[in-house]
């Protein structure tokens, strides 16, 4: 299913939480799948959310490679890019256990940007942070140490497990301060038209628990009540559930 990238767009204007509720609305998935666990953080959490797809790699640093170049691999995950749908979201599954060292710096982060990768994800270590920040560049890390090691890459455009989320080549993804979410490809464009939809009717409580208006228990019930019989319409007409 093709996404366009006006769909890319409206889906970076929503945080990752709106982008799971949204989700739930088709009940494609059990609601406690689909997002990277909380080892999987924001490093500049004052960014704009990133929407990508999956250019995934294994990665680990705690033994040299067994000959080749340890950024050898670096122009074939380049050629991937120009297979994917879209802008690529560099996605490592770090496989050391805990992390021994960074899977990325500033020159990997500048390479990656320069071919129109919107962001980098690993459950492994960064490092370059602010040299990092300085490009604008999103990315989301297990943690942060100064050495690249022995770093190489083991295998690339395979299925991977990042924050206990398979994460498969081309998967869309989408994070921000609160975290990464795939959002499934076969509704993504119908994510991105209903958010607003279900932000209004949130805001049907929301203004009210944050007006001057004097609060009672039967006017929250009241908005509330309004709140999910919009929401159960929403439901009705996007669920997949059958």
């Amino acid at each position: 299913m093709t996404i366009t990238q006006d769909t890319l767009n409206k889906l970076a204007t929503f945080d990752s939480p709106s982008i799971c509720n949204f989700i739930e609305l088709f009940q494609v998935r059990p609601r406690n799948q689909g997002y990277m666990d909380g080892r999987v953080q924001s490093n500049f959490p004052d960014f704009p959310p990133m929407v990508g797809f999956a250019c995934t790699t294994q990665f680990r640093s705690d033994a040299p490679p067994v000959g080749g170049d340890a950024y050898g691999s670096i122009d074939q995950q380049l050629s991937l890019f120009s297979d994917l749908p879209g802008p690529a979201v560099l996605t490592f599954q770090d496989v050391d256990d805990p992390a021994v060292a960074a899977v990325f710096g500033e020159v990997m982060c500048s390479t990656y940007q320069a071919y129109g990768a919107a962001g980098l994800i690993t459950n492994g270590g960064g490092r370059d942070l602010e040299q990092v920040r300085a490009l604008g560049f999103p990315v989301f890390t297990g943690s942060t140490i100064c050495s690249h090691g022995y770093c190489h890459m083991l295998h690339i455009g395979l299925p991977i497990r990042v924050g206990g989320l398979m994460v498969n080549q081309g998967d869309l993804l989408h994070g921000d301060a609160n975290g990464v979410t795939n959002i499934p490809v076969d509704i993504a464009t119908e994510v991105a038209d209903i958010g607003d939809e279900f932000l209004a009717a949130e805001n049907i409580v929301m203004d009210y628990v944050k007006s001057s208006e004097e609060k009672t228990v039967e006017k929250f019930t009241e908005r509330r009540t309004e709140f999910q019989s919009v929401v159960a319409k929403l439901i009705e007409r996007v669920s997949r559930a059958s």
